[in-house]
């Protein structure tokens, strides 16, 4: 018997055993351009692909609002009726985002099967999750998903009855309630494993926190060089591939700065247009290691075609985890194939850097710069430490990094910029603060 799981991702939405021919919709609605709809289509055929379907066409269509049946107008779905016939499509993919009744009315009139952009997404997600937080996380997503869409079958009428005494009062469950309480079950039961699995995480990042180390993420854009960019500072080790959404769950490495301090640096989820809102929901123990974070590097693809559109998606993403208030520097990567752009780029962002994680290109600035950034919103203290107590010079050395040291006759007068965590652990040592 298939697990829940495994009957969350069974369902899914696009089938692997063959490369399927998908038609691609956009609808321009009031306040956008048709250049915005064909970009998104451009994104949505990556997500496509990666997801294991081809690209067989594509309709486009101005709107000042989405048709209740369809989302797209009535002669719009005959032609792409006709089109999904004359290219032998297996399905629609919209890049807008569909109600469960336009889905319905759709595949009616269409004969295959109609999705939209949510879908796609989470059938990536699905491939992608290895660890039991991420499969945790990208089925309640599924699910969530598919609750409302559930419908009746061909069988419908084939209830469960109630046979013997009081059965004059009609049938039973039909077969949708049934599937629909076991799907509200299995969203009970993974909203609470999942609440397990953030309290360990919470005491994870405790543990972290009284290391008194700065905690550095890494957020950005799917596939704008991220891991590769940890991996060519920590040797991680961490998956690379050119696709999107290549890496779901978290790794932390320990990273030294050019001034010896040390900092914790950690890769996260890549962020897309239009996230759906179910996902992050789903994801938000995962990605709150943005919020909590110290300092944010901003990892943005100069060699994309809308590199500040890019900029804009991830920092409503942000947003919507309350991240926005953290300190963040612009990283601007693959300046190795597109050099124009990132010069250009970065006279747009002052304070930005530019590098190639690939090659190592400006590797160097870019660690300069952050520690400099990291010194900026770190407190300077002062500490007086006895002479008999070097446990605490090293714990200092180790946590921070040290401005200057003068010996007294008491003991060592230390000034050095700590963490927050350090400052309140040493707190007994601490003279003064800058």
């Amino acid at each position: 018997m298939n697990s829940p799981y495994n009957e969350a991702l069974g369902a899914t939405l696009i089938e692997r055993t063959k490369r399927e021919r998908i038609v691609l919709v956009g609808v321009t609605m009031p306040g956008h351009h048709d250049d915005d709809t064909e970009a998104g289509l451009d994104e949505l055929s990556l997500l496509i692909d990666t997801a294991g379907a081809d690209e067989a066409g594509r309709v486009m269509q101005r709107r000042d609002s989405p048709d209740h049946t369809w989302y797209i107008g009535k002669g719009k779905v005959e032609e792409l009726r006709d089109m999904c016939l004359a290219v032998d499509a297996d399905t629609v993919v919209f890049d807008n985002e569909l109600s469960p009744a336009q889905q319905y009315n759709l595949e009616k009139v269409l004969g295959r099967t109609a999705l939209d952009r949510t879908a796609v997404i989470l059938d990536i997600f699905a491939q992608n999750a290895h660890t039991l937080e991420g499969k945790a996380q990208v089925e309640l997503a599924l699910l969530r998903y598919r609750l409302p869409r559930l419908r009746r079958g061909a069988k419908a009428n084939l209830s469960q009855q109630r046979g013997g005494v009081g059965s004059r009062f009609g049938g039973g469950e039909t077969k949708l309630e049934v599937d629909r309480r076991r799907i509200m079950r299995r969203i009970t039961k993974l909203e609470g494993d999942l609440r397990e699995l953030q309290h360990t995480r919470q005491l994870q990042r405790k543990s972290r926190g009284r290391s008194g180390l700065a905690a550095v993420t890494i957020v950005g854009y799917t596939n704008a060089g991220k891991s590769t960019l940890l991996n060519r500072l920590t040797q991680a080790g961490v998956l690379v591939e050119d696709r999107l959404f290549a890496t779901l769950d978290p790794t932390t490495r320990r990273l030294s700065l050019p001034g010896g301090e040390p900092v914790l640096l950690t890769d996260t989820v890549g962020f897309v247009r239009r996230l759906p809102h179910g996902l992050v929901e789903a994801f938000k123990s995962t990605l709150e290691v943005a919020s909590m974070a110290d300092f944010l590097v901003h990892v943005v693809d100069c060699a994309a075609p809308d590199p500040e559109g890019q900029i804009n998606a991830v920092r409503e993403v942000l947003g919507e985890i309350d991240a926005l208030s953290v300190p963040e520097l612009l990283v601007f990567n693959k300046a190795d194939i597109a050099p124009d752009v990132a010069a250009d780029l970065q006279a747009r962002h002052q304070g930005s850097v530019a590098l190639s994680a690939q090659t190592g290109e400006g590797i160097e600035h870019f660690l300069h710069v952050l520690g400099d950034r990291l010194r900026s919103i770190t407190a300077v203290v002062e500490l007086m430490v006895p002479y008999e107590r070097g446990d605490v010079l090293a714990s200092i050395h180790r946590e921070g990094e040290v401005v200057s040291t003068f010996h007294d006759t008491d003991g060592v007068r230390v000034r050095a910029r700590l963490a927050d965590a350090s400052v309140g652990r040493l707190a007994e040592f601490v003279v003064h603060s800058a």
